[in-house]
């Protein structure tokens, strides 16, 4: 993407986390997040930028080419959705569609489809996961990646005090009650995956 005269990389995360906080200070016009990433997955990095920078078009970058993801990344704000496995060209093609406020999904998704995940995104029904805040969704995200309470109140900037308190309302919010549903949980979510 260097090499194109109309793009200037401005910025590189190394966990969705990161990535909100350089995008709220670079305000870039195009942010590229893989769907699944650490401390903070894509779809939750979409929500927030999008709704802290509605400016910046979030262009999803995934190996999954399946509805529930295409329509949860929509949902969420991106703008685009491009597959790993295209061509660099491609991925080009998208973040210039994406940066003039055109949505962009890969091939072999359609235009057509693209209709249909925005509608049924608009007409969705009420999912609990919707009703967790900004900071009960990051606790979600790292409490599922194992990190303990002290771990993540010191990756949040808040008390391990809040950390818990925030852990115990998202726990009761979407009817969990030990570690191990949160983790089903967050991988039925597609917040984490499990590598085999």
């Amino acid at each position: 993407m260097e090499t194109e005269p109309d793009f200037r990389l401005i910025g590189d995360a190394g966990d969705g986390l990161e990535a909100v906080r350089l995008a709220e200070r670079l305000k870039p016009d195009v942010l590229i997040v893989d769907l699944m990433m650490p401390g903070l997955n894509g779809l939750e990095v979409a929500r927030q930028v999008t709704h802290r920078l509605p400016k910046t078009h979030v262009l999803m970058l995934s190996m999954h080419a399946s509805d529930a993801y295409v329509l949860e990344a929509l949902k969420n704000g991106a703008t685009g959705y491009v597959l790993k496995d295209s061509q660099a060209s491609e991925l080009i093609e998208a973040v210039r569609q994406v940066a003039a406020s055109r949505r962009y999904l890969s091939p072999p998704l359609s235009e057509r489809a693209i209709e249909l995940y925005v509608q049924k995104a608009e007409a969705g029904t009420l999912d609990m996961y919707d009703t967790l805040t900004t900071r009960e969704r990051e606790v979600l995200q790292l409490a599922a990646e194992s990190h303990s309470t002290s771990e993540i109140a010191e990756r949040l900037f808040i008390s391990p005090r809040t950390a818990e308190s925030h852990r115990a309302n998202l726990m009761r919010k979407l009817g969990l009650s030990t570690q191990t549903d949160l983790i089903r949980y967050a991988v039925r979510k597609g917040i984490i995956r499990i590598d085999d």
